[in-house]
């Protein structure tokens, strides 16, 4: 297991992309996790934001990676599995992204439920969704992780039901100890319960104030706190995911570099005794 962060950890300075490559090599990461956006974004084309557009040419997204001497531990590419007129030729376009960058799997959730689908109608219309876009990932050799993060994989029931709807060896989870906390459910037992299907974690940690203030009141946040700043117990996550032979990235999920620099420290520490 190795620490790595989300580029979502620069937001706060309002700078772009390349700026957050080079803090996050500074202050010691070696894998960072970017996200992208299709088309054109007006924040990250006037250098505000850290999104990245698949639009541009990755070879050079990943030579600016690479001269920082980092890696990609995956892509933060969420969007909605219920929209497949959405979903599929983004998370198809995301996958080829992906590969060229050399990030072994593309993050996503089901997105927000549409109005117009009923409760019988949301699986059929995932299994469609995946059924389509899997086939790209096993040619390209990417995995899709499916992250709790909205009203059905808030629980762990929900998110290994549609980390189940397609047999497929590249259908995993990107398991977040966040928000599986704020969504009420016990971030332990869902690493258990998602076991070896775990490809990505993302290491967020939340607040005792953050806690007490909507913990069963949501089903995710974008970013938490430090990592051993909060409630989430690192080493009793790390012994989990050892035992189910986990061997990938603890993805950074917090809003500062002054948070990013606490969150590698003490999960070094902790990943020393793991």
């Amino acid at each position: 297991m190795k620490p790595g962060i989300n580029m979502e950890f620069i937001r706060s300075e309002d700078k772009p992309f390349a700026a957050g490559v080079e803090r996050a090599a500074q202050i010691g990461y070696r894998y960072i996790e970017p996200m992208v956006h299709n088309g054109r974004e007006l924040l990250s084309e006037a250098g505000y934001f850290h999104s990245v557009s698949m639009d541009e040419e990755p070879l050079f997204i990943r030579d600016l990676i690479e001269s920082h001497g980092l890696k990609c531990s995956g892509l933060s590419a969420h969007t909605p599995l219920m929209r497949p007129e959405i979903s599929v030729p983004y998370l198809e376009k995301a996958i080829r992204f992906a590969h060229a960058l050399g990030a072994p799997v593309v993050n996503t959730d089901e997105g927000i439920r549409p109005r117009w689908l009923d409760d019988d109608e949301i699986w059929p219309v995932m299994r469609y969704t995946l059924k389509k876009v899997l086939p790209v990932a096993e040619r390209y050799g990417v995995f899709v992780g499916i992250e709790p993060h909205q009203s059905i994989s808030k629980t762990t029931e929900g998110l290994l039901r549609i980390a189940t709807l397609v047999d497929s060896p590249m259908l995993r989870i990107n398991y977040d100890t966040g928000n599986a906390y704020l969504a009420g459910e016990d971030p332990y037992a869902g690493l258990e319960a998602a076991g070896s299907r775990i490809v990505h974690v993302h290491a967020k940690d939340i607040s005792i104030r953050h806690a007490e203030a909507e913990q069963g009141k949501v089903t995710g946040t974008p970013v938490g706190c430090a990592c051993g700043d909060g409630v989430i117990d690192w080493r009793r996550v790390a012994a989990i995911l050892k035992r189910h032979g986990f061997d990938g990235v603890l993805s950074v999920e917090c809003g500062t570099a002054e948070q990013a620099a606490r969150s590698l420290a003490h999960l070094n520490e902790v990943l020393s005794h793991a």
